[in-house]
């Protein structure tokens, strides 16, 4: 059976002082655990902070990128063998916002796991389609050329560290987010890819997210989905009872 992963990505936001009290309210509102795991994805700057806050429980932290070098000469880059330093067990690659903002490359994300695999971090690798690629039915074609791309080179073992997250970019901070049976049609298209390349037995246990415009009001459906694996969650993770309502929909 595949436990569950509930991550928040706080993108841009939260100070120090916002990010301590964040988990603090958070700890206070934690429900029991068991039956799903969570990852929080603070911004570089919170990353320390949020570690120490977090000491003592089951909860995971993750950096929401990582540079193409592991040290050296990349003024404002940060490496996977940083984010492992301060204390990182995941990072997100691929978000449509780094694909967006940065110009990253279906070859650049593959290149960023390859690397974030080397250095021993997980990661949540992100993929899906825009507005205009669903308009025209091409999703699976999108889905398929960026996971392929993606787990280029990556062996069987290896994909074992890797959680995939479907994140339609016409979702994202939206308000828009697909539906159940929608969100539920990509992810078992995904899995069957996985199969293809990997097996059955590595397809039935890897785990598939959610993301896109996830709240607390549409998370039970979209978590209710048999190939739904958990979510990621953008800006109803600022909130941290609102976080804890979405995993409280898993128990």
């Amino acid at each position: 059976m595949r436990l569950p992963i509930i991550a928040a990505n706080w993108k841009m936001n939260l100070l120090l002082n916002d990010a301590r009290n964040w988990v603090k309210d958070f700890k206070h509102s934690l429900p029991e655990l068991s039956s799903c795991g969570v990852v929080v994805a603070p911004p570089f700057t919170s990353l320390s902070t949020v570690k120490n806050e977090l000491a003592g429980t089951e909860i995971q932290l993750a950096g929401q990128d990582i540079g193409l070098a592991l040290e050296g000469a990349h003024t404002g880059d940060i490496s996977a063998k940083m984010l492992k330093d301060v204390g990182c067990d995941y990072v997100i690659l691929g978000h449509s916002e780094r694909r967006r903002d940065h110009h990253e490359s279906d070859s650049m994300v593959n290149e960023k796991i390859k690397i974030a695999l080397s250095q021993g971090l997980k990661i949540i690798f992100c993929l899906g389609e825009n507005e205009k690629q669903r308009q025209d039915g091409e999703t699976q074609e999108i889905v398929k050329e960026q996971l392929l791309s993606g787990l280029s080179g990556i062996s069987s073992e290896e994909i074992n560290h890797i959680v995939i997250a479907y994140e339609p970019v016409w979702a994202i901070g939206t308000g828009n987010n697909a539906t159940p049976e929608q969100a539920q049609e990509v992810h078992a298209f995904i899995r069957t890819l996985v199969a293809q390349e990997y097996g059955d037995a590595v397809a039935s246990h890897i785990r598939i997210l959610y993301g896109g415009s996830v709240k607390s009001k549409n998370s039970k459906d979209l978590l209710g989905q048999p190939d739904i694996d958990g979510a990621l969650v953008g800006g109803a993770s600022l909130v941290a009872h609102e976080f804890c309502a979405i995993i409280n929909t898993l128990i």
